[in-house]
């Protein structure tokens, strides 16, 4: 929005032409995101507090989180607030990518709000069904993956990337809707596993966007592309600017959700970002290296897979308790100390996925 008024100004004044760059805009959107989750958070935690937005805790999880009861949940909708202001603020809304970005976001954001608005307001401990919030996935997911199939405008677009090799790029044709979908909902389903305690998700999910908002930059740009032999896509250099925002945000949200949280995201928050991810990579082709820096999405996922499986076909729990993190915990680690290495490999992975970059 503030691009076509600053394009407009820098007519009777030349200063208004530096919001035309991109690498600003992204500062900005990453402060504004910021600022905004500051300034509202309190009162959002307040507002929660008043419709007794509490969290219910399993009886069945590790002991310690019983003092959690009641904590302010569908705090990820501050988050998302934050996420739209500042993209509407800063992002060229001309652009495709930045429509299909949002969409993605509200749409699983809904779905999330409706998950936990039957767990807090209709004390239903299930939820939305498992079968009903797949479904809902399912449609947003294939509608996501069928935008960008149909709108591509380049065989790169719908290309799979291979890291490490310069010269692999594997024509997907309409198998890129069946992938593209997976790594939406999929991923949308990882960050919401991963979220169980203070803080756990979302760091790894602001220094995963961060990593992503670098990889549509040098993607969007032909020189950079070209230098590191990776797919040039018009136009995704733009999406910076929602993933400045996305760590804006997030940190502006980790103030109140650090150990011991005042608030937590919810589903509303968890299934939102998780989206949003999967989507920027499936734009900027950059699937597989999203699944080694998110990593510890990866890995959560995989230990309830496994975990169900195994008691299903044995009889038999490989982990004290799925998802990965609770398994640590009944370990004896404390909370903080599960979260902070959690956070420490995620770092490590983000600095992998971006080196492939370059080592190919």
């Amino acid at each position: 929005m503030l691009v076509w008024l600053a394009d407009y100004l820098s007519q009777f004044y030349s200063a208004f032409s530096v919001v035309q760059y991109l690498t600003l805009r992204g500062i900005f959107a990453v402060v504004t995101a910021l600022v905004i989750s500051w300034v509202f958070g309190p009162a959002v935690i307040r507002k929660l507090n008043q419709l007794q937005m509490g969290q219910a805790i399993r009886g069945d999880g590790p002991q310690s989180h019983l003092s959690k009861a009641g904590t302010p949940t569908m705090g990820g909708a501050l988050i998302l607030l934050a996420v739209f202001i500042s993209t509407l603020l800063w992002a060229d809304l001309g652009n495709r990518y930045v429509w299909i970005v949002l969409g993605t976001t509200l749409t699983f954001g809904l779905v999330g709000w409706v998950d936990d608005y039957r767990k807090v307001v209709e004390k239903d401990p299930r939820g939305l069904p498992a079968r009903w919030k797949y479904l809902w996935q399912s449609l947003f997911g294939l509608t996501s993956a069928l935008v960008l199939y149909y709108t591509a405008q380049v065989p790169a677009e719908t290309e799979l990337i291979v890291p490490f090799f310069k010269n692999i790029a594997l024509a997907m044709g309409p198998f890129y809707i069946l992938f593209a979908y997976f790594v939406i909902v999929g991923t949308s389903n990882a960050v919401n596993l991963t979220d169980g305690l203070d803080g756990l998700a979302i760091l790894p999910t602001v220094l995963v966007s961060g990593a992503l908002g670098i990889i549509a930059y040098l993607t969007g740009n032909y020189q950079f592309a070209n230098y590191l032999h990776i797919p040039f896509i018009s136009g995704a250099g733009e999406l910076l600017i929602i993933t400045g925002a996305l760590c804006g945000a997030g940190l502006g949200f980790l103030w109140f959700n650090t150990y011991p949280a005042m608030v937590f995201m919810g589903d509303i928050g968890a299934l939102a970002l998780g989206a949003a991810l999967g989507v920027i990579a499936v734009i900027v082709r950059q699937e597989i290296v999203l699944a080694i820096m998110g990593g510890v999405f990866v890995v959560e996922t995989l230990s309830v897979i496994l975990q169900v499986a195994s008691f299903k076909l044995t009889g038999k729990r490989i982990f004290r308790m799925a998802p990965l993190h609770h398994h640590y915990e009944l370990k004896g680690w404390p909370e903080p100390r599960v979260i902070v290495r959690f956070w420490i490999i995620t770092v490590v992975l983000v600095l992998v996925g971006l080196a492939t970059l370059k080592l190919r």
